[in-house]
């Protein structure tokens, strides 16, 4: 099923609701559930799973490319989907760089990236 995303006047369905929340609760895992102590930096399973070789990062990109497909369920239109395999791609690509990867997965966050392109696009469209 694919929705439409709901005008402001109109009611919300609830399993758009949990659709949307269960988006922002992968997005938060895969990028910036865990602080390291004592510091402002943030990561999630993306950089540690990217730690390993070639596997890591397909397995990562893979979770995230499904993630695209559940914000297009939620109504992101096409060119909102292809900004955000975009940032899948980058995310893969520089991701796999040994240790570097690792650090620019930390602060790139493609998965939060893309919930905030999605939760802008939602805004726009509820605007009365």
């Amino acid at each position: 099923m694919r929705y439409t995303i709901p005008r402001a006047q109109d009611p919300v369905d609830p399993e758009y609701l949990r659709l949307f929340r269960d988006l922002d609760r992968m997005a938060t895992l895969l990028d910036s559930k865990y602080r390291v102590p004592y510091t402002q930096v943030r990561f999630g399973w993306d950089p540690i799973v990217g730690l390993l070789p070639i596997v890591g990062d397909l397995a990562a990109a893979a979770v995230s490319l499904h993630l695209v497909r559940r914000a297009h369920i939620l109504g992101a239109d096409s060119s909102l989907a292809s900004r955000m395999v975009l940032n899948v791609l980058v995310d893969t690509l520089l991701g796999a760089v040994p240790i570097i990867g690792t650090i620019f997965d930390i602060y790139f966050r493609a998965n939060e990236r893309n919930l905030r392109l999605l939760v802008d696009s939602i805004e726009r469209h509820r605007r009365p």
